[in-house]
């Protein structure tokens, strides 16, 4: 059986970032758009790890705790956005937002 090496971890990391980002091109639903966002810091969160793990330095993995920090702020604020466009509009829809 082969070790997990570096490459496996950029395709995985890839293909969460290719589905992350068809997900934002292709919804409409808001909830689903922030869901795809999400997928993307965490695409890049694997990266960064994996390359840190590669390179052995801590840097990737410190930078990947800014982007989880990041990540949480934006799920709040996103959400708190969100909830607010459905008290007023009552659709959580993209294309209703002005």
């Amino acid at each position: 059986m082969h070790p997990v090496s570096t490459i496996h971890y950029v395709v995985l990391g890839l293909a969460l970032f290719l589905i992350g980002t068809l997900g934002v091109l292709t919804r409409r639903n808001i909830v689903i758009i922030l869901m795809s966002i999400e997928l993307i810091l965490n695409a890049v969160n694997i990266n960064l790890i994996a390359f840190s793990n590669y390179f052995g330095q801590v840097h990737g993995q410190v930078f990947a705790m800014f982007v989880i920090c990041i990540a949480v702020a934006e799920a709040a604020v996103g959400l708190g956005i969100l909830i607010a466009m459905f008290r007023n509009k009552g659709t959580v829809l993209a294309d209703e937002v002005d």
